[in-house]
């Protein structure tokens, strides 16, 4: 027989690894959830069944606090107007009937917020993920727990890239993407970029990066030269997308 609460696993990219939360989806049928079914001040389970499971393959900050990679139990204590969340060692238990606070890892006070339109199935969802930021949001009924999350790749990236340039295939594209991107040395991916552009001419795609170097240098003729030139290869090989691409560049550029 299916079970009264859905299971769910979602995974998501984030930094250089992955976030994955495994977890029961119970409905409210007509029930008074926070401040009833799951009363204020108790350590709930965050969903149904078994307590719900968060893995880490790298390092994280959780509300600003660190987490080493790992795999971890996600607690929450629902309040009316504050909630702590709790990552906790945990043991693969049924609900938070074992819970032990001398196994948490860390915890965090967040301000839960009124939804206008009701959830009727408990939700664990990722929103504006970005490559260092991501927040992970709990809804049910008309709540929602928004949990910021934080991680700094950017030192091992640049390790990466540097011992890569040492190397005999030399990312000049992944690299110079990667500092235009970070807001890192501006005339190092220009020359990135040129090198890719060199061993691939006929890339729309790397044309773009190139000229997007050069108009955030702030050599908007060049832009616009490289757009142009974009432009031509993206129609000589009928990629509408890169054409219309290179079509933004150069209205850009000619500003």
């Amino acid at each position: 027989m299916p079970q009264p609460s859905s299971g769910q696993t979602i995974s998501q990219d984030f930094g250089l690894g992955k976030v994955t939360i495994s977890y029961s989806r119970p409905n409210t049928k007509g029930r008074k959830i926070f401040g009833g079914l799951e009363p204020y001040g108790s350590v709930w389970r965050t969903g149904a069944n078994s307590a719900t499971t968060i893995a880490f393959t790298e390092a994280v900050k959780i509300g600003g606090k660190d987490l080493a990679a790992g795999e971890y139990e996600l607690f929450t204590i629902p309040g009316e107007s504050e909630w702590t969340v709790i990552i906790n060692k945990g043991s693969k238990q049924w609900g938070a009937y074992e819970y032990k606070e001398s196994d948490d890892f860390l915890r965090i006070k967040v301000k839960p917020t009124k939804l206008k339109e009701k959830v009727e199935t408990f939700t664990i969802q990722f929103a504006d993920v970005y490559p260092a930021t991501a927040k992970l949001q709990l809804m049910w009924e008309n709540t929602a727990l928004t949990i910021d999350l934080t991680t700094d790749f950017d030192a091992k990236v640049m390790a990466g890239i540097d011992e890569a340039m040492k190397g005999d295939k030399k990312p000049y594209f992944q690299a110079a993407y990667y500092y235009l991107e970070s807001g890192k040395d501006l005339s190092k991916a220009l020359e990135w970029a040129t090198a890719a552009e060199t061993a691939d001419p006929k890339a729309p795609w790397v044309k773009l990066l190139k000229g997007r170097v050069q108009l955030k240098s702030g050599d908007k003729k060049g832009a616009a030269a490289t757009a142009e030139e974009g432009i031509k290869l993206a129609t000589e090989i009928k990629n509408p997308e890169y054409i219309r691409l290179h079509t933004g560049l150069l209205a850009e550029a000619k500003k």
